[in-house]
């Protein structure tokens, strides 16, 4: 499709509304990435994050197994830790376990 010089004024007005909207929606997904990564959360809070009850929580955190912060007699969590916490615990499918010992055997055979 061609310009005509008359139809510029529109096609500027045009341009101008779909950069705004990119804005907009780069400045939404930014913030919230933002608040998702630094949230904390209070032992409840968290409780419900990994469906576990309040006293496995505390439970938890007596054995050092939860990453946690403490301010005075309350305990804080950032939901990106309890994130990689969650992913540490990720346990392998048999199918990645045997590709595994086939490459293992493979290293050790050469």
């Amino acid at each position: 499709m061609e310009l005509q010089f008359n139809d510029l004024p529109k096609a500027i007005v045009e341009l101008q509304e779909s950069v705004n909207e990119i804005k907009q929606l780069l400045l939404q997904k930014t913030e919230d990435t933002k608040s998702d990564s630094d949230e904390l959360l209070t032992v409840e809070d968290t409780a419900k994050f990994l469906s576990l009850s309040v006293p496995t929580i505390y439970g938890l955190i007596s054995k050092g197994d939860l990453p946690m912060m403490k301010r005075g007699k309350r305990c804080y969590f950032s939901k990106k830790e309890l994130i990689e916490y969650l992913r540490e615990g990720r346990r392998k499918t048999n199918s990645e376990i045997k590709l595994e010992a086939n490459n293992r055997t493979k290293r050790s055979s050469l």
